[in-house]
């Protein structure tokens, strides 16, 4: 376990070793298991370590990101797409992810660059490109290097991602490979973030979010993150927390779909970025990359046995994750509130303080 300082005294974000996991006996996967049921139990967030991802990936992928947020605004808006597309470039205040739960808020201040899964290159047939759209990538004489740092990340961020699911399935009492008929075919994204003020502006207005109040939609979040102030998670009491990663940990948090499938036995917890600023408040520099797995867009999510009590309905109705993550970015990148989150939207409302610094 990792104490990690909060805006509220000691906050625990649980550090696990995974490096065990494909040659361990059986009473280690049967502990890393219980360890991992227990967080997402909890916390619904993780630090984890032996994951294996070179150092040299993660510091070639914030290279790459570094030269691409460098260029001009205009450069970096020819790679914008309609926001049913979920690739490419997002300016500063063009979201507002709090409306992926429904609650209006200003817009967020970051900048970000989506790449995903490219579904004609599908090896199984050609995916639809609603979920699957081609990507959008910028010039590698601008970027040199571009793709293939982001690619390698892409590929290592994902194979950490499979690996997990299958901790899931243990830790659920399910057959390791359970996940796996709902992932063949994933919907994956890779968010790169940086945190910016728009051309002329200096100082952050007070009201603002670096990256609204959310949850995650899919199965499992990996997160790359620099080792700086702002993102915060909702724990229990309505207080926010703060969480920076552990030197050499990769944050991983769960998402929607797993809170749905476990009926809410599992977390999908509401987590948000304070704009990281200093005494002045003037921004400083911030970046984190978000490698999303969320599933298939054919899967139907509905209530695994033995999590909905007898007698009980379940909490959720049945939905794809393919519904579920376009009513869900129809909130955050087109601006439309999502009107079918009670249960995540009461959660942040009920929040007992703004976790401001």
């Amino acid at each position: 376990m990792a104490e990690l300082p909060t805006s509220h005294g000691d906050f625990e974000v649980p550090v696990i070793d995974v490096s065990r996991w494909a040659t361990g006996g059986a009473a280690e996967r049967a502990a890393l298991a219980s360890a991992v049921d227990a967080a997402a139990a909890t916390v619904g967030f993780l630090q984890i370590t032996g994951h294996g991802i070179p150092a040299a990936a993660g510091q070639d992928l914030a290279d790459a990101m570094d030269t691409f947020f460098a260029l001009t605004l205009d450069e970096k808006k020819t790679l914008c797409a309609p926001p049913e597309v979920n690739r490419g470039y997002t300016p500063p205040r063009a979201e507002k992810l709090s409306l992926s739960l429904g609650v209006t808020s200003p817009e967020d201040l970051f900048e970000a660059f989506n790449v995903g899964v490219d579904g004609t290159g599908h090896t199984g047939g050609t995916l639809p490109a609603t979920h699957f759209p081609a990507n959008r990538w910028p010039d590698p004489r601008r970027v040199p290097g571009f793709r293939a740092a982001v690619d390698t990340w892409f590929r290592h961020a994902g194979g950490l991602a499979r690996l997990l699911t299958g901790i899931f399935a243990h830790a659920l009492g399910l057959d390791d490979n359970f996940f796996g008929p709902y992932t063949d075919h994933s919907v994956d994204v890779l968010r790169m973030n940086n945190y910016a003020l728009p051309a002329g502006e200096t100082r952050i207005d007070r009201d603002r979010m670096g990256m609204g109040a959310h949850t995650d939609y899919g199965i499992v979040t990996v997160l790359w993150a620099d080792r700086v102030p702002g993102l915060q998670i909702l724990g229990d009491g309505g207080r926010w927390h703060d969480v920076q990663p552990a030197e050499g940990a990769l944050l991983v948090n769960l998402g929607d779909a797993l809170a749905r499938w476990t009926n809410d036995r599992w977390r999908s917890t509401l987590h948000r970025v304070l704009p990281p600023a200093d005494a002045d408040g003037r921004l400083v520099r911030r970046r984190s990359a978000a490698y999303f797995h969320d599933g298939n867009h054919d899967a139907v999510i509905s209530p695994l046995p033995g999590c909905v009590p007898e007698g009980a309905e379940p909490l959720y109705p049945p939905v794809t994750i393919g519904e579920h993550i376009t009513a869900k970015l129809a909130g955050s990148r087109a601006l439309r509130p999502h009107d079918d989150t009670a249960r995540e939207s009461a959660r942040l409302l009920a929040a007992t303080d703004t976790g401001d610094r």
